[in-house]
């Protein structure tokens, strides 16, 4: 996230405060400030003397604020108390809970991903779920934030959530037991055939650093070189654009890698390829990147700069979309704004806001028996009420896409599970390396 000084912010604060708080009538406020501001004010005049039961102004005003941003894009918010300590633990990485990212969905909670490894994950809660209740308690119609704090507890407690699931017919009960969250941005593994499995689960400080050591120390293992790479950013919601910027930079030579485009002349913004690693640190073996309808933002970046670049095969499912940058406003101690303020564009200009990113290959995760009835009402930045529009409608189309069926991916998870395939993606994606990996090192 980029730190910004409010101007705009606190000049508009600056003219709420300014307004007499007397009883004045819409006329005298008119006179004082533009008519709209004047609604406002007549508005909460109105409701502070009339309204059934007293209200205190920090309900209104923050009422009036959520309202406001509600009405730019989904991603814009004021961020105070709870919500601002939830997303800086989320930027720490510690916490104990549950370890999943939720949302809300015209009141629902709706669970984005789990994070890999995390209670929820190993517990077979899954990205599209709906929680209904928390140990037997409704939690539809309640603030985030509190729906939240019921989930969270110390380690080792346990927490019964009710879910509701596409393709099943009734809800169902999981037993999850919180643990300490401690979100490794970076995890590899050595693969048959010396193909090195390297998983980015987000996009926090020193990503870029740290790939680049998982790719030194596969390289070790394996004698000092590697046949191939799988970079997987499945169920990746991103984070760092400068850490996105600095994974690309690691497997590109030269070039653009991402532009950051804004309303104003300095909100523009072009990274390329610098080369703080000398040149490709993989020196040209093949590289597939894996995505899927999770992956979002920072991991769009590096999907799309490596596939605009053929320096990648990327596989999977279409990505999330989500194609804004947030910069995060501090206004006091303990409340700050995220304002929308730029769209990126991946190196040949496209933008992948809405349509995401559209793979090589589309590969269904097979082993997972739920996944193709979940597909259908995955949620995807498309999905969301006010999201920004692309200039080039491209959902449409990209939706057709994902309702196609491939008839080379026919295989059953029951068929899978006998074969010992628990992830047929990353199975389908190792295979093709050591299938077609010198080939694909020609492409580039």
């Amino acid at each position: 996230m980029n730190f910004a000084k409010p101007l705009r912010a606190a000049a508009l604060l600056t003219a709420v405060a300014l307004i007499p708080a007397t009883t004045a009538g819409f006329a005298q406020v008119e006179s004082q400030v533009s008519p709209e501001f004047a609604k406002f004010f007549a508005i909460y005049q109105q409701v502070k003397a009339n309204y059934v039961q007293p209200v205190e102004d920090d309900v209104l005003i923050k009422g009036a604020i959520n309202g406001m941003l509600a009405a730019l894009d989904p991603h814009s918010a004021y961020l105070d108390g709870a919500a601002l300590e939830r997303l800086e633990t989320m930027i720490d990485g510690k916490y104990q809970g549950l370890g999943i990212s939720v949302q809300m969905d015209d009141g629902a909670v709706k669970v984005v991903s789990p994070f890999k490894g995390s209670p929820a994950d190993k517990a077979g809660v899954k990205a599209g779920d709906f929680i209904t209740h928390v140990d037997g308690k409704l939690v539809y119609g309640l603030e985030l934030d509190e729906a939240v704090r019921q989930m969270r507890g110390p380690a080792g407690t346990s927490v019964r959530l009710t879910l509701f699931r596409t393709g099943r017919d009734e809800p169902f009960d999981v037993s999850v037991t919180r643990g300490t969250i401690e979100l490794e941005p970076v995890t590899w593994e050595l693969e048959d055939g010396g193909l090195g499995v390297i998983s980015v689960n987000e996009f926090s400080a020193d990503v870029g650093k740290d790939v680049n050591d998982a790719l030194n120390d596969l390289k070790r293992r394996n004698g000092g070189r590697l046949s191939g790479i799988v970079l997987d950013l499945r169920r990746n919601p991103g984070g760092s654009l400068e850490e996105a910027v600095a994974l690309s930079d690691l497997f590109l030579s030269r070039g653009q890698i991402v532009s950051q485009r804004g309303r104003g002349r300095y909100d523009t913004i072009y990274y390329d390829a610098e080369s703080k690693y000398p040149g490709d640190v993989a020196a040209g073996i093949p590289i597939i990147v894996l995505i899927d309808g999770g992956s979002a933002s920072a991991s769009e970046i590096v999907a799309g700069a490596l596939q605009d670049h053929r320096r990648a095969l990327v596989m999977g499912e279409r990505s999330f979309g989500k194609g804004s940058v947030q910069t995060l406003m501090p206004l006091a101690r303990n409340a700050a704004l995220k304002l929308t303020t730029a769209l990126y564009y991946t190196p040949s200009g496209r933008s992948v806001q809405e349509g995401g990113i559209e793979p090589d290959i589309r590969v269904p995760q097979l082993s997972d028996p739920d996944a193709v009835k979940r597909a259908k009402f995955s949620l995807r930045e498309s999905d969301l009420r006010g999201h920004l529009v692309n200039e080039v409608d491209l959902a449409d189309k990209e939706l057709e896409n994902d309702r196609q069926t491939d008839p080379r991916f026919t295989e059953t998870p029951e068929q899978l599970k006998e074969q010992g395939i628990e992830d047929f993606q990353l199975t389908y994606a190792l295979r093709t390396l050591r299938r077609t990996g010198p080939a694909l090192a020609a492409r580039n």
